[in-house]
């Protein structure tokens, strides 16, 4: 019965949006001029427009043993970017688990710029998606400076609710790196990265949707005759006689006069001044145990008359779309391996299957290391300069430079995303 029951579970599985762009590139799209690029599949905004950069298709400088294995990539500095796709369906995760993943390369080394990713419900215009669109979920990495975290925010009645807490680190190296979300229906979490849980626990105790369960009593408060002080000054201390009498500095008993000192040029002359060391400072009262101590006196708590608990917290009616909705002033980000479903063993399995792309990506570089470093024992071993670089190398598979023509001038920059 059990092996059974777990059949039917993973068959009733589903996976809602999967995307890994084999086989894709942008292609011109409709009339105008400049001329209009277009994704199968993908819808970009045309919300920024002269403010929006140009998305590429491409696998990045280095890959694995398959070049087509290639990824979203972000192609112009200090620019928005904003694009979206449709699930297969419009979904309800109310009783289901929610998976996000997908993966994030920053093949530039960034140093300032987001790489999340939003699941949006239905009603959103994707020609006109932006910062102000509404979103369920925001998850993934945001790296500006000092700050590398990876945003988990969750809406709840039409407000964006930030993860509380130390920050999870977001990786910021050049390989591609794995972000998974788990949503589960009873309102507990998981975040994984590259597949290792980095934290989990309740959407509740991690998130402030609620008002506090407790109050402090509004109609006590501490007791004017409180003794809170643990220790209060010696009343039987007293000051030692002559205290105050010891100068601070003293005159240098070792000091000599110049044998070249004129008392007539320079006046008379007077021993330069030391520290004493019997010098004991300003007399303080020693302090002692206070008798009449009570302790730190505690608010006492009553229930909150506002708190009032919602089990759809996480849980939303309509998850229909996916979006990259982002700043960055260091373009070369590749988005890649989208992946949202229901089942956390589909997600596990896709995972180990990206994974493997880092070692392919520093495989890639070794061996272009390597090469290298033959080619110049080569070179000098022949006495033969190398050749210079004429700037007609290999095709990184980025192309199609242009593509930020799609985007005619908005005007007045409307703000982004705000919490």
């Amino acid at each position: 019965m059990l092996t059974l029951g777990l059949f039917v579970t993973f068959c009733a599985s589903e996976i809602f949006f999967s995307e890994e762009f084999a086989g894709k590139e942008f292609v011109e799209c409709g009339d105008g001029d400049p001329p209009k690029f277009c994704l199968e599949g993908w819808v970009v905004s045309e919300n920024k427009k002269s403010e929006a950069g140009n998305f590429l298709v491409s696998a990045g400088k280095y890959f694995g043993d398959v070049e087509s294995d290639k990824g979203l990539k972000t192609g112009k500095d200090a620019r928005f970017y904003q694009i979206s796709a449709e699930m297969k369906k419009d979904f309800s995760n109310k009783d289901k688990p929610l998976i996000i993943q997908y993966s994030v390369k920053h093949e530039q080394k960034i140093d300032c710029g987001g790489a999340y990713m939003k699941i949006l419900p239905a009603g959103i215009d994707q020609t006109d998606f932006s910062g102000d669109s509404p979103y369920n979920i925001m998850f993934g990495p945001d790296i500006c400076g000092n700050t590398k975290r990876v945003h988990v925010i969750v809406t709840y009645k039409g407000k964006n609710h930030l993860i509380k807490g130390t920050d999870i680190k977001a990786e910021t190296d050049e390989w591609t790196h794995l972000y998974t979300l788990i949503l589960r229906p009873d309102r507990t979490f998981e975040v994984l990265v590259d597949n290792r849980e980095v934290r989990k626990g309740s959407l509740l105790d991690n998130w402030d949707f609620l008002p506090a369960k407790q109050i402090k009593d509004p109609s006590v408060s501490k007791p004017a005759d409180w003794v809170d002080e643990k220790e209060i000054v010696d009343p039987e201390s007293v000051k030692p006689e002559g205290w105050d009498d010891i100068p601070k500095q003293i005159a240098d008993k070792d000091a000599t006069r110049p044998s070249d000192w004129d008392t007539d040029l320079d006046g008379e002359w007077e021993a330069p001044l030391i520290d004493n060391p019997e010098y004991k400072g300003e007399w303080k009262a020693p302090k002692v145990t206070n008798p009449a101590y009570k302790g730190e006196w505690v608010h006492p708590l009553i229930p909150n008359p506002e708190y009032v608990d919602d089990e759809s917290i996480g849980k939303f009616d309509s998850n229909k779309f996916v979006g990259i909705e982002i700043w960055q002033v260091k373009s070369g980000t590749i988005f890649d391996n989208f992946l949202v479903t229901d089942d956390e063993h589909t997600a596990k399995a896709w995972a180990e299957k990206t994974l493997k792309t880092q070692a392919g990506e520093k495989a890639a570089q070794q061996k272009e290391k390597e090469e290298k470093e033959k080619e110049a024992a080569e070179a000098a071993g022949s006495g033969t300069p190398e050749a210079e670089d004429d700037g007609e190398g290999e095709d990184d598979g980025e192309g199609l430079e242009g593509l930020d023509a799609e985007f005619p001038d908005d005007g007045e920059d409307e703000g982004h995303d705000e919490l």
